[in-house]
Parts: structure tokens; sequence; C-alpha cells
């Protein structure tokens, strides 16, 4: 028996434990799952729901801007949007390079149509731009040096400098170019089709030429002049003594043509050609090499350096005294430094909160003082409103820039960086003013091009660049990275998601790769493909060889090491959700607006029509996701969208937005029966017999 003291010490110790079990239980985060349309896992339901809604964004649906609001029936090709009649390089290269790997019919052969209007328009020493609207101006009478891309671009017409500002002082439109050749490396690299790569690499060869040609041989630094650079025309280059503008080494160049020149030979490793490769890893080398010449003490890049020496975006300096955000994001995100030079650039942009008042990165801060429109005066002020302080490329956001620093933000493991910006976006999204730029260094409190003017649509904003914010959402998760042989993922599932299944695909050539993780940290614990494990190379990385996957492959990876605990800081907008439980309900109640009835009756019959035609698959998803854009057309009519979060959703506006849905639509149909037309006046015989069968469904 035991006394009364061994009695109540027994008590003791078992309040002890439950207390310890109940203390313990109420510790543990939250196992919530989450089951979404083109993703699932458990653990932080708002950030997978986050990636669920951004995955939306390239797939029709009544819950977000998607690429159907972007997309030119008469060009059959993406468009900025918002009236702006164009394609940039600059605004649209964020959205393209984070989009490609995952992107899926129609919108993967859009894509390269789009950047084609650029290849097309190519210079060549000896046409004109014609940019304009048929009168000569300073634009339309340009012609360029062999290889040199542009600004914007058009079918038929090419501003080869950027077009804003004092066009006439305007060096020749160099990071574009070099921007150009990392998105069309991109797409080549993950389609894997040799004749496609073998018709755009001289194309890509001509560009390259072309940058080299602005290469100082004394220190393999790019000299080139005014607004050259890839977010123009913020560089100034240097001021003269008489009061022009000369040429400088801008850090942008070099960044972005070394990402271009590493991917060019991961082409020729492709195709084959052991000259060409070992050309172009010499000027990769000798690019590399010059990198610390464009850096700090403190390890980040400047904005440029004067042939003297002097460097511009220094912070603390009395002159050029500011940090450069965008070529800094571009190092970390297209991995041309390595980790160590990344922790250096993210530790800087992280120890000044100056330069992300509103969770999205700025161009640059505080303000420029080296611009030629207000040179010596960082605010900008008296110059006009866009060239003030946070309002156009001075300070500003863009959409396509805050893509690419979200994936340094993966890169690095800094999941809630990613959550306050892509949920910010998310509710400027849900709001359909996905501007460009955001102006008030973020805020956005009003918008000199999208509030009032020929770009207002009715309340309604929907622009390429702000694209890039979803698409590095989802590229970011695995970090991909394509190569001649191989596809290496680096996976960075945010750390408070315990597991993680993507149920849309990633593309490596013809192979469609599904993937999954456990995610227990950064490091690489096991790999299994199909079900079967897989021995793996390194910690750091999973290395996919591509003549050693099926076509179909399910890649199960587990991770370990744990990731730094942190909490969430922003409120995901829940409302208006991508899932709802009446959506079918509300489905089949909505009519559809009289002006898509018979569009909508056409192509369902003419999806009908096509069912087993051979040779036809992008038609089929062309009309798969125009059928989809009507439905939603429907739908949106009777969905509650909030009050809104930045911009109140007031009658007006959601009239607006339920007409944008409806043009939308209507520019689908009209795109499909354009192509259709094509198909009948000189396509192949397959091309006349769908046209054919189009006309039959018009019946």
């Amino acid at each position: 028996m035991i006394n009364n003291t061994q009695f109540k010490q027994f008590l003791t110790i078992l309040l002890f434990v439950l207390i310890s079990s109940i203390v313990q239980g109420q510790s543990k985060p939250k196992e919530d799952r989450y089951i979404g349309k083109y993703c699932e896992g458990t653990g932080d339901a708002d950030f997978l729901r986050l990636i669920d809604e951004s995955f939306a964004f390239f797939h029709p649906n009544p819950v977000v801007p998607n690429l159907t609001m972007v997309y030119k029936p008469e060009w059959d090709t993406f468009t900025e949007g918002a009236g702006w009649g164009a394609w940039w390089i600059q605004n649209s290269y964020g959205f393209s390079y984070a989009s490609t790997p995952f992107l899926q019919e129609p919108w993967s052969s859009m894509l390269q149509r789009s950047w084609d209007i650029f290849w097309d328009n190519q210079g060549d020493g000896k046409r004109k731009g014609l940019w304009g609207d048929g009168k000569p101006n300073n634009l339309s009478e340009l012609i360029a040096p062999d290889g040199c891309l542009g600004d914007a671009a058009a079918p038929g017409r090419i501003a080869f400098r950027q077009g804003d500002g004092n066009v006439e002082i305007h060096d020749w439109f160099y990071e574009a170019t070099a921007a150009g050749v990392v998105m069309q490396s991109e797409i080549l690299l993950v389609g894997r089709d040799l004749k496609t790569i073998k018709h755009y690499l001289p194309k890509m060869e001509r560009a390259c030429n072309f940058i080299e040609k602005a290469r100082d041989t004394t220190n393999n630094l790019f000299l080139v002049g005014p607004a050259c650079n890839l977010l123009a025309p913020s560089y100034g280059g240097v001021k003269q003594p008489y009061g022009s503008f000369g040429k400088g080494y801008l850090a942008g160049l070099t960044i972005t043509y070394l990402a271009a020149l590493d991917r060019m030979t991961e082409l020729y490793k492709l195709t084959g050609d052991k000259e060409k490769l070992a050309e172009y890893e010499y000027r990769k080398k000798i690019t590399c090499q010059s990198l610390p010449k464009l850096m700090t003490p403190d390890g980040y890049f400047v904005k440029s350096v004067e042939p003297g020496g002097l460097k511009h975006g220094v912070l603390g300096q009395k002159q050029f005294g500011y940090l450069e955000g965008v070529a800094n994001a571009d190092a970390v995100a297209l991995r041309v430094v390595d980790d160590r030079t990344a922790e250096s650039i993210y530790k800087q942009i992280a120890a000044f909160p100056a330069i992300r008042p509103f969770d999205f990165l700025l161009t640059n801060a505080p303000g420029l003082d080296d611009t030629y429109w207000n040179y010596g005066n960082t605010t900008g002020k008296g110059m006009g409103g866009i060239n003030e302080f946070g309002c156009w490329v001075n300070g500003g956001v863009w959409g396509t820039v805050e893509g690419r620093a979200i994936l340094m933000y993966y890169r690095l493991g800094k999941f809630e960086d990613i959550r306050r910006s892509a949920t910010r976006a998310m509710k400027w999204a849900k709001d359909f003013r996905m501007d460009a730029p955001w102006s008030q260094s973020g805020e956005n409190s009003n918008n000199i091009w999208s509030d009032s003017g020929q770009f207002r649509v009715g309340g309604v904003a929907v622009m390429i660049d702000n694209f890039a914010i979803p698409a590095a959402t989802i590229r970011g998760l695995f970090d991909c990275e394509y190569r001649s042989d191989c596809l290496i993922l680096r996976p960075r599932i945010p750390g408070s998601i315990t597991r993680y299944t993507q149920k849309e695909p990633i593309r490596f050539g013809e192979k469609r790769l599904y993937l999954s993780c456990m995610n227990g940290g950064p490091k690489v614990k096991s790999l299994k493909i199909n079900g079967k494990p897989v021995n793996i190379k390194s910690s750091n990385e999973v290395i996919l060889l591509n003549n050693e996957l099926p076509m179909m492959a399910k890649i199960e990876i587990t991770t370990e090491g744990g990731w730094t605990n942190e909490l969430p800081t922003t409120v995901y907008p829940t409302v208006p959700a991508l899932l709802t439980e009446n959506s079918t309900k509300t489905k089949a109640s909505a009519e559809l607006p009289d002006s898509l009835k018979r569009p909508f009756a056409v192509l369902s019959a003419m999806k009908s029509l096509l069912t087993n035609e051979p040779a036809a698959d992008y038609d089929r998803a062309f009309i798969t996701a125009a059928i989809e854009t009507c439905e939603d057309a429907r739908l949106r009519v009777t969905m509650d969208p909030g009050p809104g979060y930045f911009r109140p959703i007031t009658v007006e506006r959601k009239s607006g937005i339920n007409q944008f849905y409806e043009k939308t639509a209507l520019s689908m149909y009209n795109g499909f029966s354009n192509r259709m037309a094509g198909y009948a006046e000189k396509g192949t015989m397959q091309q006349k017999r769908v046209a054919a069968l189009f006309s039959e469904a018009q019946k």
C-alpha cells in the first residue's frame, strides 16, 4: 500500500503530465487541410488558397482577372491590356519568365506568338521602326543596328528606343534586348524542340552580337547611354560638363545579359554546336568576372558606374545615394549570383524599409538624383506628374519587377515577404485594379493612367505586368531551373505548409510532371518518381534527367532541416473565393447575356465536332477556354464581389466588371473566328478541314 504522502506525490505527477500534454497540444499549429482546384495540402490553409487562386489567373474563372482578359483577337496574341495597344518587353518580362514552366495551351503557344512580334520586327540595320499612326515621328523613322529589339512592338512596327521622354538622347534598348534573349531561351529550354530552337537561335545570336558591341574590352563591362535599362528611362547615363548625358556602365545590362548567356550555352549543348558553345561560354566567363566591379563593399549591386569609377546607387553617399531595386532582385531571381551574394543583397533590402513601404519592392529608394529630367533632385517635384518619386520609374512599383522579387524571396526562403506581397496583389486583383505601375510607391491612392484618361476602362484595369506576381508565386515553389539535359528542382514550399500537392503539371519538353512535397525544410531527404524510390545526389536540389523521366511523372519529394517559424503578418482576401459551395447552383440559374448566346452555341457545337479530329489539340484547348469564358460571364453577374479592398466595389464598378467579362468572352470568340478565317484562306489541308467544321457549327 502507498501512504498519503506517496499518493499526493502521485497525483501531483499525474496532474503535471496532464497539464503538459494539454499545453503541448495547444502549442501545435492547427493542421488545416485545403483541397483546391489546382493544388491541395495541409498546414497553412491561407497560403494554400493563395497558391490555388494564383493558378486561377492562368485559367478562365469568375473570381480574379485571367489571361483571356489580355488577349487581342486581331493579333491572336497577348497585349499589354487596359487599352495599351502593344506588347512591351519590360512590362511582360516578369510574367513571361515566371509562367513558362506551367503555362498550358492555348496560352503557351500564344506566349510565343506574342514574343514573335519582337523577333519579326528585329532591327537589321535597314528597316524603319514605323512606330506610330502612319505619320513620321521620332520613333517611326529610327533604323536600329542589326539584332536590336526594342521598347514596344505591334505587328509590322516597333519602337527601337524607349518611347517615353527625350527619345533623341536615348540609346538603343540594350537591356530589353538581353531580356528578350532570356525569355526566348526559357521558352526553348522548356519546350526542348530542336527544330524550333534552330529557328530562333540565329535571331538570338544577332541580339547577343548587338550587345557585345557595347562591351568595353578593358574591363568587360558594357558602356551604354541613357534609357537603355530594362525599366527605362530611369537610367540617365553620365552627365557631361556641358549638360549633355553620355555613357556609363549599367549594372542591369550585365546582370540580364549574363542570365541570357547562361541559357544560350544550354541551348548550344542541346543542339551539339561545340564551336558556338565555346564562344558563348567565354562570353559568359568574362561577363561573370566583371560583376564585382558593379558591387558595393556591402555586397549589393549599384545602378551604374561612371567611366571614371564613381558609382551610382550606394546607400549613404551624399550624391547618388540610393538603393537600386530592379537589378538586385534580378540578380538573385535569375541566379546570376551565388547564394552568399544573394543573401547579402537581400540583407540590404531587408535592412532598408524605405524600399518596401507598402510590401512591394520599389524600383529605387530614396529618389534618383541622376536621371536626365531631374538631375540633382531626388523628388522630381515640379517636373510633371509621372516624374515625381513614387509614381513611375523613379521609386514606383511595377508588377513585372515584383514577380522577380518574389522569386528572390523564394530562393532564400523568405516566405512572409512572399505572403505580404502576393496577398496585397491579390487584394488589388479582386478589386480588378491590376494597375501598372501602382503609384504613390505602391499605395496607389490614385493612378494617373487608370483613374482617368484614355486608358480608363470602366474602372477596370487588367494589365500583363501584374500577372508576374501570381506566376512567381507558383514557379518559386520548386524554383525550377531548366538545363540542356535535366530539370533542377529546389523545393521552397512555405514552412507553414506541411504537405503540398500540385494538380497542374509543369512542362519539360513533351513530358508532364506532377509535383508534391512532404515539407520538412530546405534539404531534400528523399525522392520518388511514379512511386519508385530514386537515389538523390545532393540534399540541396533534385536533378531530373530528361532521358530517365517517363512522359507522365508523379514527382514526390520529402524535405527536412526545418524552416524558421514565421507568424502570418496579413489577412488573406477570401471574398470572392475561387471555390464556393453554391457555384454549381449559381451556374445553372444564371442567364447568358444576349450578346453571348450565339457565340456560346457555336463554340459548343464546334467543340463537339472537333472531338475526334486529329492534330487539333490547340484549337480544342482554345475553344474550351472560350466556352469557359462565356460561362464565367454568366456566373460573375450573380456573384457577390464583396465591398472591395483598396477600391470600393460600387454598383457602377460591379457593372463595369460584369461588362468586362462579357467583352472578354466576345474577344475570345472573335479570335477563334479570325483563326478559322485564316485557316480557310491559307491553311494546310488539315486546317481547311477544321475551318469547314467551323462553318458547319455556325449553321
